[in-house]
């Protein structure tokens, strides 16, 4: 019997990860568990109000938004050591306590790296990833599930490279698409903390057209919230705005703050230096056939950034959410990768 093949992209903003057929996203935040004193829904929870709590070696943890509604204390960190080192097992951990549905089972994994990181902590993480974990989840009823989960394989890609392959491959892991097995196409991925830019050429990774740089969503959201800290002088968390940019408006202390304007203008001044840069690292590439925007940051940005560009722009699909097109591809480069071994 084949093993389960799960993609995970560790992003600063989002966690996103697949296994084939189920998806999941939540906030790349934990804090320490705290007992719930009272657990009833005053009202009927959005249907995306997950409990995500895993306890690792006796010590437990709030994941995602029930930390950011219920622990005192929470991690959420935009500083990429840390973040390999401190962060990423345990968002990894809760990530496969929804997806597996045995307690005890061997995986493999695909996951991903920025580019400018990757070389620095593909190994690292490829290692801490490896081998056999034991951890536990625990309901909403308290209810509590023990794991034990060996993972036999880890692939760590650069992270754009998902994106190709979900165009690249279909559902069962088979190439489908000519022309990006013949064509080069640069992708640009807009994260959260930084956006890569990197080149696919006939399907092969370019080292000399990649880049990373830390024009991520979050530069827009700083200036966002350093605005609304001159207008009301609270310094408010930049994952806490998520939903506020979103719906254009945020409420401190019972008064309504219009963040439509602001928010307007970092986006376009934000989108102006990543096309800038796309334009410089590819200034040599004027043969690349087209560009491809991708990321959670892209599905905003990507009005503003196309105009910009020198290139012809490939829109990306609108079946799937665009934080998950990496991770979807992840996937299905696990599934060419170690179903064609097995063949």
């Amino acid at each position: 019997m084949a093993e389960t093949i799960i993609g995970i992209d560790v992003g600063f903003g989002f966690t996103k990860a697949t296994d084939g057929k189920d998806f999941l996203v939540f906030k790349s935040v934990y804090g320490e568990a705290v007992d719930l004193q009272y657990k009833e829904d005053l009202l009927s929870s959005p249907k995306n109000d997950e409990h995500l709590q895993i306890e690792i070696n006796d010590t437990s943890y709030f994941v995602g938004e029930l930390a950011e509604r219920q622990s005192s204390s929470r991690s959420f960190t935009l500083d990429q050591n840390q973040f390999v080192s401190s962060s990423s097992k345990i968002l990894v951990l809760a990530a496969l306590s929804k997806l597996l549905h045995e307690p005890e089972q061997s995986i493999r994994l695909v996951v991903g790296l920025p580019i400018g990181h990757y070389r620095q902590y593909k190994e690292d993480l490829g290692k801490m990833l490896k081998g056999t974990h034991t951890f536990s989840a625990i309901d909403a009823q308290e209810k509590q599930t023990d794991f034990k989960v060996t993972v036999t394989d880890v692939r760590v890609l650069p992270q754009p490279i998902g994106t190709v392959m979900d165009r690249l491959l279909g559902t069962q892991g088979v190439p489908k698409s000519q022309r990006f097995a013949t064509d080069k196409i640069g992708i640009i991925d807009v994260g959260f903390r930084t956006t890569d830019y990197t080149i696919s050429d006939k399907g092969r990774y370019s080292e000399r057209g990649s880049l990373t740089t830390r024009n991520g969503i979050s530069k827009a959201f700083s200036k966002i919230g350093n605005k609304l800290k001159e207008a009301c002088n609270i310094d408010i968390e930049i994952y806490r705005l998520f939903e506020a940019v979103d719906t254009g408006s945020i409420k401190i202390r019972g008064k309504a703050y219009d963040l439509k304007p602001i928010t307007e203008k970092s986006f376009k001044q934000l989108a102006t230096a990543i096309a800038a840069d796309a334009n410089t690292v590819w200034a040599d590439d004027w043969d690349i056939d087209a560009i491809m925007i991708t990321g959670g940051g892209g599905a905003v940005l990507a009005p503003y950034i196309e105009s910009q560009l020198e290139g012809v722009v490939i829109p990306i699909k609108q079946d799937l959410d665009y934080r998950l097109h990496n991770v979807r591809g992840y996937y299905k480069f696990g599934l060419y990768t170690w179903r064609k071994k097995e063949d």
